[in-house]
């Protein structure tokens, strides 16, 4: 029994045993530390290291007797033990030692040289066990030659994934376009390469395709943000001035941030061509979240809508169109009358109007402009200047103040009836505060052409709208942060500096 313990030592000493389980047990808890997801490089480690271990004292008990079937088992034993250790190495070189240099060599360079290794190791041992290895190579080149002409598709995906990665052609992450198809690289395979689609959908691509056609890789440009310029395109009748359009909407697009919309480039509008009955226009973004492409599209085709609705500029429609209507006089006056009824019925809601006669509110009414706004978007900012007030038909509205050290805040909300933007259009100061909309809003828009006509005729309304104007005045200067240790002027010095302003505007008899 001693001789046998002796010999089965003499195995494990001859297998380099000890010096492969203390390597194990120190390569083994770095592994699972430095890349924990690698449980099955962790895996195959142990299956070697326990069929060593089963091995070593097999081994060592044919040795003891001695038997003839000691010299194979002895070198298979020895064969895992190489296979263990270059394992073993592979797994401190790349998982731990170059990982920390910030060294990351593709995958499939990884296992092409930890295989080449294990292939050298294989030989070192046959030769070592007196195999003729030249015999060996000469056989195999053979096998090689058949197994290649058998398996030219699967090793031609191979070498092309080889390729791919080592050419960092792309990545996983990156987004990129093959043909028809878009999506988001997740895997990088030996054979293929998986693509996640925004269908929900996973792509396998063989790699010899990715290498003999155009791969469009998506949002990259070097030294630059990730960000994917994207097209969003409507037309608009003849009728209406591209330059007029291209403002209109350029202006809604940079008004207000849009998520997932790059601040730079920033947007714009192009005229793109002349068609039968319109101008086909596009505008182009850039997206900076590529999982999101068609829902940053409606949202920027929302912000057209409305900028369009705002400057009265109609879409196109099919040139072949034709609208009949059959309705008399007595008809078209009656919804004419009906309108201007329910606007005369908002305006009366207007605190700075409600006071005025029906036909006064009816002339204002008849000068009302339709000014939708959509969710989002700044409907006047702050220090602008305009010489137009808003009404809220439907809708609510945030009043931001920004304080001289920068800093914005809500102060109010304005809902059905509320109106903004009176202090630059009856005194032509700049606008207050910003407003923007927290909702789909429908606005009325009145001009100051439609008050000129009715101070002129109606002076003694300055002073009123002047009261007004002060209360409101008042009370923004009130939120303002950087008032808050300051008192506002009295009320009615406020008032009588509007009054002035306003009569100086409108060009009316102070009265004296």
């Amino acid at each position: 029994m001693h001789a046998l313990w002796g010999e089965i030592l003499a195995e494990a000493l001859d297998q380099r045993s000890p010096l492969l389980l203390v390597a194990a047990f120190v390569v083994v808890p770095l592994m699972r530390y430095a890349a924990p997801e690698e449980r099955s490089r962790r895996s195959g480690i142990f299956l070697l290291v326990a069929a060593h271990l089963v091995l070593v004292p097999v081994a060592g008990a044919l040795r003891a007797g001695p038997h003839p079937g000691y010299a194979q088992v002895h070198a298979v034993t020895l064969a895992l033990g190489a296979c263990l250790a270059v394992f073993l190495g592979g797994a401190l070189l790349f998982m731990v030692a170059l990982p920390r240099l910030r060294l990351d060599p593709p995958r499939i360079l990884q296992d092409v040289m930890i295989s080449v290794a294990v292939l050298v190791g294989l030989l070192w041992v046959a030769s070592s066990q007196g195999l003729d290895v030249s015999g060996v190579v000469a056989t195999s080149a053979v096998a090689t030659v058949v197994i290649g002409f058998a398996l030219q598709d699967t090793l031609g995906n191979i070498f092309a994934g080889l390729a791919l990665q080592l050419d960092d052609s792309f990545d996983i992450g990156d987004w990129i376009q093959v043909g028809d198809k878009s999506g988001l690289v997740t895997e990088l395979r030996w054979r293929y390469t998986a693509i996640e689609t925004r269908n929900w959908e996973t792509l396998v691509v063989p790699n010899s395709v990715l290498t003999k056609q155009q791969v469009l890789v998506l949002g990259r440009r070097k030294g630059q943000p990730l960000q994917w310029r994207r097209w969003v395109y409507f037309n608009v009748d003849f009728r209406h001035q591209p330059s007029d359009v291209i403002e209109a909407v350029v202006g809604a697009l940079r008004a207000a941030p849009i998520e997932r919309v790059a601040t730079q480039p920033e947007p714009d509008c192009l005229l793109m061509e002349y068609k039968e009955s319109y101008c086909r226009f596009a505008v182009r973004y850039w997206l900076n979240d590529l999982r999101y492409d068609d829902p940053t599209d409606s949202v920027v085709r929302t912000r057209i809508y409305f900028a369009l609705a705002r400057a009265n500029i109609s879409m196109s429609i099919p040139a072949a169109s034709v609208f009949l209507t059959k309705e008399s006089m007595g008809r078209r006056e009656k919804k004419q009358k009906q309108a201007d009824d329910k606007r005369v019925a908002l305006l009366r809601r207007v605190e700075l109007l409600r006071e005025l006669p029906d036909p006064d509110l009816a002339e204002i009414a008849a000068s009302m402009r339709y000014a939708p706004f959509t969710r989002g978007e700044v409907m006047t900012r702050q220090g602008a200047r305009a010489n137009w007030l808003y009404v809220v038909v439907e809708g609510e509205a945030e009043v931001r103040i920004r304080s001289d050290a920068g800093h914005e805040h809500a102060v109010s909300t304005l809902t059905d009836g509320s109106i903004f933007g009176e202090l630059s259009l009856l005194t032509d100061e700049p606008r207050p505060a910003t407003v923007v909309a927290l909702t789909d809003v429908e606005c009325f828009r009145l001009d100051r052409a439609a008050f000129q006509t009715l101070l002129s005729r109606r002076p003694e309304l300055a002073e009123k709208m002047a009261q007004t104007l002060a209360q409101r005045h008042t009370q923004i200067m009130s939120a303002k942060e950087d008032l808050a240790r300051q008192a506002p002027a009295p009320l009615d010095h406020t008032t009588r500096d509007f009054l002035a302003k306003i009569r100086d505007l409108f060009g009316l008899d102070d009265g004296r």
